[in-house]
C-alpha cells in the first residue's frame, strides 16, 4: 500500500504561527503533533520575523516532515496588517522550502471546502470536524487547529495533476 507520507500544514500569523503534522496513507490520516510558535509582539519586525523562522525550523527538523503547506494569504482592510501577515507568510514558505520541501499552497475557501465540505465556515466548525476526521489531535491555539486542517487539504489534494507538476519542477 505504500509508506504514509508526513505533512505539516503551517497557518502563518506574525503573532502567532500555527502549525498541525499529519501522516497520511491512502485514504486514512492519522494526528502526528500541532502547536504555535509564538513571536514577540514588544520585539522589533525583524527579530519577530526571526523568531518565527527559528520556531518553525526546530518544528521541521523535530517531526522531519516530507510535505508542506501554506495558506495563502487574504487582503485586509489594513494595508500595514496584510504586508506584515505576508512576511510571515514568507517565513512560512521558506522554512520548509529551505528544508528540502515542496510546499504547496491553498486558499482557506478550500481549506474549508476540504474539512467542512464548503468553502464557507467559522473556526468553530473547522476545529469540530478536525477533532472528527482525528479524534486524537490537540491544539494548543486556533491557529494550530487551521494548521491541522490545511495538512488535512493537501492530504486530500496531494495527488492532484497540479501538484505532481509542481513536485516534478521542484
Amino acid at each position: 500500500m505504500g509508506e504514509a507520507i508526513r505533512i505539516i500544514g503551517i497557518d502563518p500569523g506574525l503573532r502567532r504561527t500555527g502549525w498541525g503534522i499529519v501522516e497520511s496513507l491512502g485514504n486514512s490520516l492519522r494526528f502526528v503533533a500541532s502547536g504555535t510558535v509564538r513571536s514577540d509582539d514588544k520585539a522589533a519586525l525583524a527579530v519577530r520575523l526571526c523568531q518565527l523562522y527559528d520556531g518553525l525550523a526546530e518544528v521541521l527538523h523535530a517531526a522531519m516532515p516530507q510535505e508542506a503547506a501554506v495558506e495563502q494569504t487574504f487582503v485586509n482592510k489594513d494595508a500595514a496588517a496584510t504586508l506584515k501577515l505576508g512576511q510571515a507568510r514568507g517565513i512560512a514558505m521558506l522554512v520548509p522550502a529551505r528544508a528540502g520541501l515542496v510546499v504547496a499552497e491553498y486558499a482557506p475557501n478550500a481549506v474549508k471546502k476540504a474539512v467542512i465540505g464548503v468553502g464557507h465556515g467559522d473556526k468553530k466548525q473547522i476545529h469540530m470536524m478536525v477533532k472528527v476526521l482525528m479524534p486524537k489531535a490537540t491544539f494548543d491555539s486556533d491557529d494550530a487547529a487551521d494548521a491541522l486542517a490545511i495538512a488535512i487539504c493537501h492530504a486530500h489534494h496531494r495527488q492532484s495533476a497540479a501538484y505532481r507538476m509542481v513536485a516534478l519542477a521542484g
